[in-house]
């Protein structure tokens, strides 16, 4: 390698002052997620082109010609991920080479366009809609697991709420969700109950303890925002204050749980919506006090603002020393 700089150098390719900095101190950099983001580009932008050109030449190419083209392409992905891939381990298994990942991803897109065009266009699983969207989540839980792939695992937690009728993301959690319908909260509360315990299973079990996170995440979510939904649509009920006391035990169990697993970023989810919930219960107490208490409620959220921020800056500080 110096023997290239000095022949660079001798060329006139390389400055005096260049060459200087070489031979002192080589710079070594890494373009790894340079590579990872081209790939997933490269994903991206072939299963797009590919629906694109399908799109624009449906009446020409034919339905069955479309349907062998996708299905070729999800059996040679599949086909080389089974014969690459190292053998499956309830620990971390690493990617055998850096496309790897890609091409499980590739796969898995492509299986969910063929059974999604299968279903559209002849309807295979009639109006039992249910089993169209079972079979997608049963093999992305088996893809992810078996291959071990963090993406294709959250497809799978997006496809198993589908399955249940619901979304799983928060965004569309807050924007698309009618809380207005019990059964719509009771359903959003049964799948974060079901993913917060997936969550704790897998360390329980020492099974892909490495998945905890994203089940945890979109369960944390689901649960608080449902438990939160519960309370205002029993606001004038009884009940309210049974879903306000499982809400703060929730809390309090994730707490304990970020606290002894050292994660701020739970930590923060258990204290932003715990913070939403005595807010809540400290306006309610205000409107039943009268108009007197209610003008401190400004004061309230300023203070309690900056007692938060001032929480979240030692616990933060209390993880990194512990």
């Amino acid at each position: 390698m110096d023997n290239l700089y000095e022949d660079l150098h001798a060329e006139g390719l390389i400055s005096d002052e260049s060459f200087e900095k070489i031979r002192q101190k080589p710079i070594l950099f890494s373009v790894h997620w340079e590579i990872k983001t081209l790939l997933y580009l490269g994903v991206l932008l072939l299963t797009t082109g590919l629906g694109v050109l399908i799109y624009e030449n449906i009446d020409t190419i034919g339905h069955q010609a479309i349907l062998a083209l996708i299905a070729l392409i999800c059996t040679g992905c599949f086909a080389y991920c089974f014969k690459t891939c190292l053998p499956f381990s309830a620990g971390r298994v690493k990617s055998p080479n850096t496309a790897f990942d890609y091409v499980v991803l590739l796969g898995s897109i492509s299986f969910l366009t063929f059974v999604g065009y299968l279903q559209f266009e002849y309807k295979v699983f009639g109006t039992n809609y249910g089993l169209a969207t079972l079979i997608p989540m049963l093999v992305l839980f088996f893809v992810a697991y078996y291959f071990d792939h963090l993406g294709i695992l959250n497809m799978a937690i997006a496809n198993l709420a589908i399955w249940m009728g619901v979304s799983v993301t928060p965004k569309q959690l807050l924007l698309n969700s009618d809380f207005n319908s019990e059964t719509i909260i009771s359903t959003y509360l049964v799948l974060g109950v079901m993913l917060l315990a997936g969550a704790y299973a897998t360390q329980y079990f020492n099974f892909k303890k490495h998945f905890k996170f994203s089940y945890q995440h979109y369960g944390v979510h689901v649960t608080f925002i449902a438990l939160l939904a519960g309370y205002f649509h029993y606001y004038d009920s009884p009940l309210c204050a049974l879903w306000m006391l499982v809400l703060f035990a929730t809390a309090f169990f994730i707490y304990r749980d970020a606290v002894k697993s050292n994660s701020f970023y739970f930590l923060l989810l258990v204290i932003l919506y715990g913070y939403v919930a005595v807010s809540s219960l400290a306006v309610r107490v205000s409107l039943l006090a009268g108009d007197g208490v209610l003008t401190l409620a400004p004061i309230y959220f300023m203070g309690s603002a900056v007692g938060l921020i001032i929480l979240l800056i030692r616990l933060n500080k209390k993880l990194k020393t512990s």
